[in-house]
C-alpha cells in the first residue's frame, strides 16, 4: 500500500537546463525528501547541488546532491533529461541516433543497480527514448513514462486561452500523438465549461482555420524559442515537475504523457501523447478520447511517423 509519509527519493539524470531547471522546482514542492543529481560533468552537479541547497529556507528542507547511477537503487523515481539538445533547424527525431547511445549507457546501470521504481523520460525525442527505456530496462510499460504531449498541451491552452480571455486550466483539450511535427489537438473531445470546445469558438468567432493556426503555433512554438535563445526549459521542466508530483503523492491526476499503447487509437507497442491517470504506480490507465474520422486518420499518422523511426533506430 502506498505510503505518503515515507522517504521520497528522486534520481535525476542530467543537469542541464532541463535538469537544473526541473531540480529547482521540485525543491519547492513538499512530495519530495532527497534529489540526486548525475551528470558526467560531476563538478558541475556539486556546485548545482551546493546553489540548489541555498532555497531550501525560502520553502522546505530537503536533501540535494550529487550522486551515481548507484544511488537509484532505493529511489522511487529516476527522471532523465540527459540527452543532446536539439539544434536550431533540426526536429526532435534527427535526434535519436545520437540519444539513444546515450541512454544506454544510462539505463543498463540503473537498472543493475537494483532500481525499482518509475523511469520518467524528457530526453528528445521523446517518444522514440521512452519506448527505448521500456525496451532497455525490460520494466512493465506503466512504469516508463515520457513527457509526451504535455509541453505541447500547455502551449496550445495557454494560446487558446488568450483568445478566449479565460484561465488556460479551465481549458479540458488534449495535444495528442507524437511529440513532434504529427501532433495534433484533440478538438472534438475538447470542453470549456462542460460545454463542447468547438461549440464555444464558434460562439466566439473563431474559426477553424483560426484553431489550426493556434495548434501550429504551439506546434512550431518550441523551434521559435530555441532560434531566439538556444534552448526550451522552463516548460517541459514545469510538466515534469507536475508529473513527478501526481507520482510521488499518489494523486492519480489526469494528464497528458507519453504512455504505452496497447490497443488504444488503434495502435499498440509505442509510446504516443494521452491523457491517462498517474498515480504512485505510474500510469494507472490511459483515458483514451474519442476522435472523428479525420483525427482518426491524424493519430494513424502520427504513429506510423513514430513507428518508422523506431523500428530504424533498433534495427541499427
Amino acid at each position: 500500500m502506498f505510503n505518503q509519509t515515507r522517504h521520497q527519493k528522486v534520481v535525476l539524470v542530467g543537469d542541464g537546463a532541463v535538469g537544473s531547471s526541473y531540480a529547482l522546482l521540485m525543491l519547492q514542492q513538499p512530495v519530495m525528501d532527497e534529489l540526486v543529481i548525475v551528470d558526467i560533468a560531476e563538478k558541475h552537479c556539486v556546485g548545482d547541488s551546493l546553489d540548489l541547497e541555498d532555497t531550501q529556507l525560502w520553502s522546505t528542507p530537503k536533501t540535494v546532491r550529487p550522486g551515481t547511477y548507484a544511488d537509484a537503487r532505493d529511489a522511487d523515481l529516476v527522471v532523465i533529461t540527459a540527452g543532446v539538445p536539439r539544434q536550431p533547424g533540426e526536429t526532435r527525431l534527427d535526434l535519436v541516433n545520437k540519444n539513444l547511445k546515450i541512454l544506454r549507457s544510462i539505463v543498463t546501470p540503473i537498472v543493475a543497480s537494483g532500481f525499482a521504481g518509475i523511469f520518467l523520460v524528457a530526453a528528445n525525442p521523446v517518444d522514440i527514448l521512452t519506448a527505448a527505456t521500456q525496451r532497455l530496462s525490460g520494466f512493465p510499460p506503466a512504469r516508463v513514462i515520457g513527457t509526451g504531449t504535455s509541453l505541447d498541451t500547455a502551449r496550445f491552452k495557454v494560446a487558446l486561452a488568450k483568445r478566449l480571455q479565460v484561465a488556460p486550466q479551465q481549458l479540458e483539450v488534449n495535444v495528442i500523438g507524437e511529440h513532434g511535427d504529427t501532433e495534433f489537438a484533440a478538438l472534438c473531445a475538447g470542453r470549456l465549461g462542460g460545454r463542447p470546445l468547438l461549440e464555444i469558438a464558434q460562439q466566439r468567432g473563431i474559426t477553424n482555420q483560426e484553431l489550426m493556426d493556434i495548434e501550429a503555433a504551439a506546434r512550431t512554438k518550441g523551434g521559435k524559442i530555441i532560434g531566439l535563445k538556444g534552448a526550451t526549459f522552463y516548460g517541459v521542466a514545469t510538466c515534469l515537475a507536475r508529473i513527478s508530483r501526481a507520482i510521488l503523492a499518489n494523486e492519480n491526476a489526469v494528464l497528458p504523457v507519453g504512455a504505452y499503447l496497447d490497443g488504444q487509437y488503434h495502435q499498440h507497442g509505442l509510446y504516443l501523447g494521452t491523457p491517462a491517470v498517474i498515480n504512485a504506480n505510474g500510469i494507472d490507465h490511459i483515458l483514451e478520447l474519442p476522435l472523428s474520422p479525420e483525427e482518426q486518420e491524424k493519430m494513424a499518422h502520427s504513429a506510423g511517423a513514430v513507428q518508422s523511426v523506431l523500428s530504424a533506430a533498433f534495427a541499427s
